[in-house]
Parts: C-alpha cells; structure tokens; sequence
C-alpha cells in the first residue's frame, strides 16, 4: 500500500504535513497537486499517499468504490508510521481525506505523534443534503485544527458551517467563493485558483508555526 509517497518540499523541514486525498480522485490530481504544491513553497515537506481502493484503480478495471470514512482510519495510521517523519508533523487531507485524519487526530495528539490537523475542504454534509452532518466528533476534537474552506463549498459553506457546534481548537479560513476545490470564480471574486492556494499555504505556515512541538 505505501510503496511510494509522493514527498515534495525541504527534505529538512522542521515541519511535514501528510496528506490523503479526497473519495473521487487520487493523490496526483490537479487540485492534490496543487495544493501540495503551495504548501511546499512557503516550506513544509508534503507526503501523499492513496488509500487501497484509490490504489487499486490504477491497476483493476472499473472504478471501485470508496468504503465508508471510518473503515480508513487504520490504514491513515498505517502511513504514518510507514512515513515515520522525524519531526513534527501534521495531519489531513482533501475532503474525506481530512475527515479520516480528523477522526484519527486526537489519540495520535495525545501521544504526541503529530502536531496539528489540516482539512482542505472538509465535507460537513453530503451535497445537497445538510441535514446529514459528519460534525459529531468535531464538537470534542482536542487537536489543533485548520480547515480550508470556500466559502460556496457544497459540502459545507459559509453561511451553514459558523452555525455547527464545532471546538474552539478549530481554525477556519474562508476562502471567498471558492468551491469545494477552493476555487473560485475569478469574474465574481477577483482571485484566481493560484491567489486562494497561496493565502491558504501563507496561513497554514502562519498557523504551524504557532503550534506547540
């Protein structure tokens, strides 16, 4: 399953983020890419791995399914130890890929095997169906969190998610109308794609070097 990480970024940087990718798309997509990316150039060391399914459709025909979130957790702790950073290192991911880290983060927190969570586009709700929250966990969450977030994400946008109950270890950053990807629409905003990943890396250095390690 961990044959390789995608490793980008300083190979001696005081901090490594693992990221996990989202249930549709792996972890060379454009917007994984991207995003690991800018969180390499302001200097973090970035992993990426796929979960098994996600693994197996580049060489088995058809798309198999993602399995439920909570069926990955043993494999995100799996790459981390197969990672085995050496520093501080934070947690997260694209969409499902946050939401998997997040329910793992806290126990790895409280033994001090990982500094903070970073969720890129965190799925509150399914689309189109915001009574179904996947918020319950995030009430009690210790682990210093940042989440990314566009502000007409169909998973959870500006005007739904200040509403949740959610902890105070939990930062978020809206990025004006961005979409689940944080992409936004440049003629109604005036960003571009490149202008939200750039303040979403600046934050996201500013934030980590906040963190107690």
């Amino acid at each position: 399953m961990f044959e390789r990480f995608l490793l980008q970024g300083p190979p001696d940087a005081r901090v490594t983020i693992l990221l996990a990718h989202g249930a549709g798309a792996p972890m060379d997509s454009a917007s994984m890419t991207a995003a690991a990316d800018a969180l390499a150039g302001v200097g973090f060391r970035v992993a990426r791995f796929e979960f098994a399914y996600m693994a197996a459709r580049r060489t088995a025909e058809g798309r198999k399914p993602p399995p439920r979130a909570e069926t990955l957790n043993p494999e995100y702790q799996a790459a981390i130890a197969a990672l085995d950073a050496g520093g501080p290192l934070i947690i997260g991911g694209k969409s499902m890929g946050g939401r998997v880290a997040s329910m793992v983060a806290d126990g790895l927190y409280d033994s001090g095997k990982i500094a903070g969570l970073l969720c890129l586009g965190y799925p509150f709700h399914p689309p189109g169906q915001p009574e179904k929250l996947r918020t319950g966990h995030l009430k009690r969450l210790a682990t210093p969190t940042l989440i990314c977030q566009g502000t007409r994400d169909e998973f959870g946008t500006k005007d739904e998610v200040p509403g949740y109950d959610l902890s105070d270890r939990i930062e978020i950053l809206w990025l004006e109308d961005g979409d689940h990807d944080l992409k936004p629409r440049k003629k109604i905003s005036g960003f571009s794609a490149a202008d939200h990943l750039a303040t979403m890396a600046k934050t996201a250095k500013a934030w980590a070097e906040r963190l107690p390690v």
